[in-house]
This record gives C-alpha cells, sequence and structure tokens, in this order.
C-alpha cells in the first residue's frame, strides 16, 4: 500500500471516530435536555414543576382527584421502595403531601435516582410538583430507612380542558435506578479524606 493511501485510510478512521464519538457526546446531552423539555411542558407523562402552589381561592371545591401512588425499583438497586400511602384524596388546586418510604437492605452504601411519571398521560400537565426527592441523587446508608416527601398539587386549569373531564384519578409512579456515578464519586471523596493528613 502506497504512504498516500495509508495517510488518507488514517483521516477516513479518525473521522469515523470522531463521528461515534461526538454522537454518542449528544446523546448523552440530549438526557438531561429531554427531562427539562418534559417537565417544561409535561410531555410523556412528565409532571410539571411549580415554586408554589394556587391561592386558596383557585381550588376548586366542586371537583374532587384521586390521586393513587405506585413505585417500582430496578433490580440491581437492593433497595425496598414503596408509598407510605397507597391514595390520596383532594381538591383540584389543594396541596397535597405524599411520602415514599426506602430502605437500604445492602450492607454498604447505595445511591439512587428516581424518575418518575404520570398517568393518564393526558393528565401530566395538569400535575404539578413543587418539592420531590426525585430532584436528587439519594444515598442511604446500610440498613437505613428514609422517608422521601413529594409536594404537588392538580393545576385548577385542568376544569377548562374538557378532553380531561372523565379524569377522576390520576397515577404518580417513581422508578428507582441506582446511581453508579454518584456511588464512584462518594468513593472518591471518601478515599481523598483518608488520605489528607490530619492536622493536630
Amino acid at each position: 500500500m502506497n504512504p498516500n493511501m495509508r495517510r488518507r485510510n488514517r483521516y477516513v478512521l479518525a473521522g469515523m471516530v470522531g463521528v461515534v464519538l461526538a454522537m454518542n457526546g449528544f446523546a448523552y446531552a440530549m438526557v438531561p435536555a429531554y427531562r427539562a423539555f418534559c417537565q417544561q411542558f409535561g410531555f410523556a407523562g412528565t409532571p410539571l414543576v411549580a415554586e408554589k402552589a394556587p391561592e386558596s381561592d383557585e381550588i376548586l371545591l366542586d371537583r374532587r382527584i384521586t390521586v393513587r401512588f405506585n413505585s417500582d425499583i430496578e433490580p440491581a438497586l437492593n433497595w425496598r421502595f414503596k408509598p407510605v400511602q397507597r391514595s390520596m384524596d383532594l381538591q383540584v388546586g389543594d396541596t397535597g403531601l405524599a411520602f415514599y418510604e426506602a430502605v437500604n437492605m445492602a450492607d454498604h452504601p447505595i445511591s439512587g435516582t428516581a424518575t418518575f411519571n404520570v398517568t393518564p398521560l393526558k393528565a401530566a400537565p395538569y400535575f404539578v410538583k413543587i418539592e420531590c426527592f426525585c430532584f436528587t441523587e439519594q444515598t442511604l446508608s446500610p440498613g437505613e430507612t428514609v422517608d422521601m416527601p413529594v409536594t404537588f398539587f392538580v393545576d385548577p386549569a385542568i376544569a377548562e380542558d374538557k378532553n380531561l373531564d372523565d379524569v377522576t384519578t390520576i397515577t404518580l409512579s417513581y422508578t428507582f435506578f441506582r446511581d453508579h456515578e454518584a456511588e464512584a464519586e462518594h468513593k472518591a471523596a471518601a478515599l481523598d479524606l483518608r488520605e489528607t493528613p490530619q492536622v493536630n
């Protein structure tokens, strides 16, 4: 093979590797962007996020919604995870406070991150969370039990959407996944702490 052909092959190979790396980087960057989009517009069953609840005069006294709570867990995450309450009845616009319980069944710390969605999907734009444990990764010590709160409301604007007149029940589901990246960061931080010289 002549030198020109060899050089051209190297350029082609380098270009292909660059394209693959760029595509992987783009796909990785799309995950948080997709989540942010879903939270902003209630797309794909993702609840919206707000800083405060409706005023008391916005609460619809003549319409009630039953909110059910569901939980799932990735097999690789050795936790027990369940809703403390199975359902809750509240007036549209009223603020609800629910809890999920998580227990680390392992003999070492484990980190997890929750994903969430609402069904029926068409109700997602009207289900709004104010505070949620799903916004940050959770790390539990061996045997630790925690109650994780979620504060939410159903937007009174749901009454203006005739497509949702038949909705009387909304299900909020969480799935916890093991967060290997967070665990690696915690281990690295603990190692740095052990290796830092102590000043007497």
